[in-house]
């Protein structure tokens, strides 16, 4: 239920799956199941090293490479390669399917939907490090005891403690409250009853309410892998740069906010590729023929550059610096793929292409606490709506992102459950003229004849808007001032890195900021934590509070998925745009590409791990097909 902010048992029932893929793939106007996918001739091949290396560059530093302290997409895109959950979502399926991967099988859950029993495979060791005092380290159930109860500590402030706070482990918020309250360190060693190891192999987590879909929280290792306590209490504050986990690839170089290289965990055990796409899945079917029983990870080595600019990323994928290219900038769309194939001159290179909707929207957040934009009153909701109204997104999908996204109507997700692609509200509208219409009646108006509006107790109306210096986002930042201007309203904006926005969003020091919410997992309601005065510090950076829909979060969060389900989900939406803490804007279309000696590339749908699925190989001769 945890999204990943960028730049869920039954709840994996196939009926829900397959309606979540349908509809994602209908947004796009493809066929389903699998990506839009363009292949090219592969150039002739050339010496190559003997290490098999993965390169390619994130738009955006890492801010930590401990799990307990990250959300963000680049991070989480790091750690589920070093540390492992105990599921996994399945490389190929679609729809999407969750299976074992440090458990031994699907948790035991109780009727109520509030014990959940998992049972660790034994045999899965952590990679070698010295804090294990050269003696090989099995992983065992208390090593997730000890991981969870890492969120809660308030030493490590995590950003996702506010989402487990609402999964509502028994005791644990208690263990919490308690090395705060006496100003102690957090008492790893106290058991509680939410999260406790039976025995050396089996783990159980007590709910204090009915979680139908909390195994969502587990198909994934970018926050909840195993770390070992040896490891945390050796390296202290220097933990975040010495990640050791039982995963498939290690750290071996990390230059921060600027390289990272991760190499083949030689004390990775015996794991081989085994996926089960559907029948009719012809590009899923291949990839499965091509390379089940093959032992993983079939890379040695990744290397990751951190280039924020789009041009110097594009370019360095096109001079042969990076192998693969993720999310091509809109800018160079026409340039890589004109209507959806790749251009010839890039397929007489070997380059292929994978385009394909995501699970992604972007937004807006107001500042709830902002005396400038933030509060309940009609007149102060009546400003943001306004502001809502005034962003042209009908221009910035087609103008700026060059087509590549589709207006977002709600606060749900594509291939999250309840999506309708169908739906239509002001989220998705541009009207400037009813915009101004909506100022001038709550008193915004221009008092001195400046141009500008005023607030309606006369004091100056501004706008302040942190940014990131990227060529994207000062396209972006220029459509949003014209928009503004447009219904006469000035803003300012305020420059710093990515990740230090996303620091100062969750700690409310921004009145405004832009970004991208991905989603986690099948269950729709990981969005609407944005809502959940719970969180606010975590995932609700607008620090909405809302008693109605507090309730309607807990409540939805409580009962299995049904029409009541449904009913609560379209409340929530209309609470959201009747206040507007968040403007939702787009839902992006994303295209990768990549050299055609990256063979078994997939794109993933929630989960972020997936270099040990490919590999690389020899370049094809001109006018074959990898």
């Amino acid at each position: 239920m945890k999204n990943k902010i960028l730049p869920r048992t039954p709840a994996f029932r196939a009926d829900r799956r397959r309606a979540g893929g349908a509809v994602a793939a209908a947004a796009l106007g493809a066929a389903w199941p699998g990506a839009v996918h363009a292949q090219a001739a592969a150039p002739a091949s050339s010496p190559a090293s003997k290490q098999k290396v993965l390169r390619y560059a994130f738009r955006a530093a890492e801010t930590s490479l401990d799990p307990a302290k990250i959300n963000d997409i680049y991070s989480r895109t790091l750690t589920p390669h070093i540390f492992e959950a105990l599921y996994k979502y399945d490389p190929l399926a679609r729809p999407i399917t969750i299976r074992p991967l440090t458990a031994a099988s699907m948790p035991e859950v109780s009727e109520d939907f509030r014990t959940w029993t998992m049972r660790i495979r034994p045999g899965i060791y952590f990679m070698d490090d010295p804090a294990f005092k050269g003696k090989r380290r099995e992983l065992v159930a208390q090593d997730y005891v000890y991981s969870f109860k890492r969120f809660a500590d308030p030493a490590n402030r995590s950003p996702v403690w506010s989402s487990m706070v609402a999964d509502g482990y028994v005791g644990l918020e208690a263990l919490r409250n308690e090395a705060m309250e006496r100003k102690k360190p957090f008492d790893y060693d106290k058991e509680v009853e939410g999260v406790r190891a039976l025995d050396r192999y089996t783990l159980q987590i007590k709910l204090v309410e009915s979680k139908p879909r909390f195994i969502e929280n587990f198909a994934g290792s970018d926050l909840y892998g195993a770390v070992a306590r040896e490891v945390v209490e050796f390296y202290g504050d220097q933990i975040d740069a010495h990640p050791v986990g039982t995963g498939p690839f290690k750290l071996v170089q990390w230059r921060r906010s600027s390289f990272i290289a991760l190499e083949k965990n030689p004390d990775f055990r015996v794991m081989l590729y085994d996926a089960e796409p559907a029948a009719d899945d012809a590009e899923g079917q291949a990839l499965r023929a091509r390379f089940k029983g093959r032992r993983l990870p079939m890379i040695d080595r990744v290397e990751i550059s951190i280039i924020e600019e789009d041009q110097p990323r594009w370019l360095s994928f096109l001079g042969g610096e990076a192998d693969f290219i993720e999310r091509v900038a809109f800018e160079f769309i026409n340039n890589a793929m004109p209507k959806g194939k790749v251009a010839p001159n890039l397929a007489g290179r070997g380059i292929r292409g994978y385009q394909q909707v995501e699970p992604v929207t972007t937004l807006n957040f107001f500042n709830m606490d902002s005396p400038m934009v933030g509060g309940y009153a009609p007149a102060d909701v009546a400003l943001r709506r306004a502001i809502g109204l005034g962003m042209d997104t009908p221009r910035e999908a087609r103008q700026l992102r060059k087509g590549q996204a589709i207006l977002a109507q709600t606060p749900l997700i594509p291939f999250t459950g309840s999506y309708d692609p169908s739906m239509h509200t002001e989220f998705g509208e541009y009207d400037p003229a009813r915009a101004k219409g909506l100022l001038d009646l709550y008193g915004y108006v221009d008092r001195d004849g400046d141009g500008w509006r005023e607030r309606p107790d006369g004091s100056p109306l501004l706008l302040e808007i942190a940014t990131q210096s990227d060529q994207q986002q000062r396209s972006l930042d220029e459509l949003f001032k014209k928009n503004m201007d447009a219904i006469g309203i000035r803003t300012t904006f305020k420059v710093a890195q990515w990740p230090e926005n996303l620091k100062a969003g969750r700690a409310g020091k921004l009145m405004m900021w832009s970004y991208g919410l991905s989603a986690a997992g099948l269950d729709a309601l990981g969005t609407f934590a944005k809502y959940d005065s719970t969180q606010i510090g975590g995932q609700n950076m607008a620090r909405f509070k809302l008693p109605a829909m507090d309730a309607i979060y807990k409540k939805l969060d409580s009962i299995p998925d049904g029409p009541e389900r449904t009913a609560l989900f379209l409340e929530a939406i209309k609470l959201s745009v009747a206040y507007m803490p968040y403007k939702f804007r787009l839902n992006r279309i994303v295209t990768d590409m990549c050299y055609s000696k990256v063979v078994g590339y997939r794109r993933p749908i929630f989960w972020q791990e997936w270099w040990h699925y490919v590999d690389i190989e020899p370049a094809a001769a001109p006018g074959t097909r990898a």
